[in-house]
């Protein structure tokens, strides 16, 4: 029996052997597969499985290169000239806890963003042109792909610019110029730059470890009128970054974000679907023909880059809903690079 029993376990360790052997030789494909995975869920946010662990404090700068989602392919760049208009939407609980694709962890309390092409981190004033409030945010993820949608603030922005409840807003998008050349110089330091926003949102500047990176001299508090904040309860504790001036409550080494709303003046705005942008008019008259049956079409000239450009616009439309439904039937006649605009 014992040499018997001797075989058998020599045998036993022998494939034990082999399968951590054949295990090391396939970790790094195994780790690749797994790492494109996570990126194609997060970008379509179908926030299943653990939440990721929290990110490290150091900061990091991230551009990315051109990725497809859903048939569309966008172009990420470093800009410091950048000014929208279009559609917010907002996202939280789903994604709480999660990954971002700079690779901070997502929180829904925090004062940050997705946006699909600018670079992380960027400050970006959004302002809620329903009703004038206003914020900074941090954008820190991609997103979002719904279409007819310019950027995904987190659910504390949202509660802040008051278009929580309704899920939407019509938005302008500010990018905050020298402000986001000294973060983008922070993180590409190393610098942590998690936080910032909630100290610009309270000052109007930026705290001061990141001034060595400014080009210009700080912009000047707000002095204009103040929306209150939205009362926080919890458990909205958020861990930032451990950098000066930072307003708010701090227990704990916890800190509760209490960014202020700016109120900006209203004015009339309206939706419309831009189904395409053409250099001759007569390609435009004759989509503008085409679409007639889904909306009243007409055809805007305007400058770009010293040439003319001739945009074929369905509108005016009341509602987000209702441009959201053109926006589709426009898709659905083959303009795939129809957005909803806001006028």
């Amino acid at each position: 029996m014992f040499p018997v029993c001797f075989t058998q376990k020599k045998k036993r360790m022998m494939s034990f052997s082999f399968r951590f052997f054949a295990l090391l030789l396939c970790l790094p494909v195994l780790l690749s597969a797994c790492s494109e995975i996570e990126f194609g869920s997060h970008l379509v946010k179908t926030w299943e499985g653990e939440a990721a662990p929290r990110s490290a404090s150091k900061g990091t700068f991230k551009v990315g290169k051109p990725y497809t989602i859903a048939g569309r392919t966008y172009y990420p760049k470093e800009t410091y000239n950048y000014v929208e208009t279009g559609i917010s939407s907002w996202y939280g609980p789903g994604f709480h806890g999660k990954k971002t694709a700079s690779g901070e962890t997502y929180s829904q309390y925090e004062m940050t963003a997705a946006h699909r092409t600018l670079q992380m981190p960027s400050l970006v004033r959004v302002t809620n042109l329903s009703n004038g409030k206003s914020v900074v945010v941090r954008v820190n993820d991609r997103g979002p792909f719904a279409k007819g949608r310019i950027i995904d603030v987190s659910e504390r922005a949202a509660a802040l610019l008051d278009m929580k409840r309704a899920g939407t807003a019509k938005v302008r998008l500010e990018l905050l110029a020298d402000e986001s050349r000294a973060l983008a110089m922070a993180a590409k330091n190393g610098m942590s730059t998690r936080g910032a926003e909630v100290a610009y949102n309270k000052t109007g500047q930026l705290p001061s470890a990141y001034q060595q990176y400014a080009r210009s001299q700080p912009v000047a508090a707000y002095s204009g009128p103040i929306i209150s904040d939205v009362p926080m309860s919890e458990p909205e504790l958020v861990q930032t970054a451990q950098v000066e001036d930072i307003s708010g409550h701090v227990s704990n080494g916890h800190f509760y974000p209490n960014p202020v709303v700016q109120q900006q003046p209203i004015s009339s705005t309206s939706l419309y679907v831009q189904a395409g942008a053409f250099g001759s008019e007569a390609n435009a008259q004759n989509l503008a023909v085409r679409m007639a049956s889904i909306a009243p079409t007409k055809v805007e000239p305007v400058t770009f880059n010293g040439k003319a450009l001739y945009k074929v616009r369905l509108g005016p439309l009341d509602t987000v809903r209702q441009a959201d439904t053109v926006l589709g039937k426009v898709l659905a006649a083959g303009q795939s690079d129809a957005i909803i605009v806001v006028q």
